[in-house]
């Protein structure tokens, strides 16, 4: 998989649109490696063709926001019709309503933070949308979020590929790693606050 994404993200006006398209999929199927790119386009700044830092980081924040205002528009839309239908009964409806009223306390925190869970922010963007919280205020947050992600993985590429110049792999992984820590980190933190 690396080689073929290292391969891909290699030219540059190609390598910013595949960063590009592959946040814009994460946000709805969480299975795409967008982070991934991320961190490799911010390598790659460093070494061989030499990415524009500037462009990987806007590349990446377009396509968080538009894929997390997708999955938004899913879940208020498509997503509608499936709540009246399988979501109708009691416990159905008490969870949604907690959800909303969860959404509405803390709204910003949980959309920002969501966006470091794999598969967090698809399944807060959709809620999002399917308990209809205010499109602004999510669109607001939504950039918040897309732009902190967009640095914290092109950044972290990016000086991971300064400080192994000569061994672009070691850097990935290096930046990779310290991305998943990152990520348990942040859910071990949101499940003990759970449990509080």
């Amino acid at each position: 998989m690396f080689d073929s994404l290292l391969n891909l993200l290699w030219d540059a006006p190609q390598a910013y649109l595949i960063v590009l398209a592959l946040a814009i999929g994460d946000a709805v199927l969480p299975v795409l490696p967008s982070e991934t790119a991320v961190i490799l386009a911010g390598v790659l700044c460093t070494t061989g063709p030499k990415l524009s830092l500037g462009w990987v980081i806007a590349a990446a924040a377009a396509g968080a926001w538009i894929g997390d205002n997708t999955s938004y528009a899913l879940g208020r839309y498509v997503g509608e019709p499936a709540r009246r239908r399988f979501f109708s009964g009691e416990r159905s409806t008490r969870t949604l309503a907690w959800a909303r009223g969860q959404l509405e306390r803390r709204g910003g925190v949980i959309i920002v933070v969501s966006r470091f869970v794999p598969g967090g922010r698809t399944a807060t963007t959709f809620t999002s949308g399917l308990t209809r919280y205010e499109w602004g205020r999510f669109a607001f947050f939504s950039a918040a979020a897309a732009i902190v992600w967009a640095l914290y993985g092109s950044l972290l590429g990016y000086f991971g590929g300064k400080a192994f110049e000569d061994r672009p792999l070691l850097a990935l992984l290096v930046a990779l790693g310290v991305a998943f820590g990152v990520g348990i980190l942040v859910e071990g933190i949101r499940k003990l606050r759970e449990r509080a």
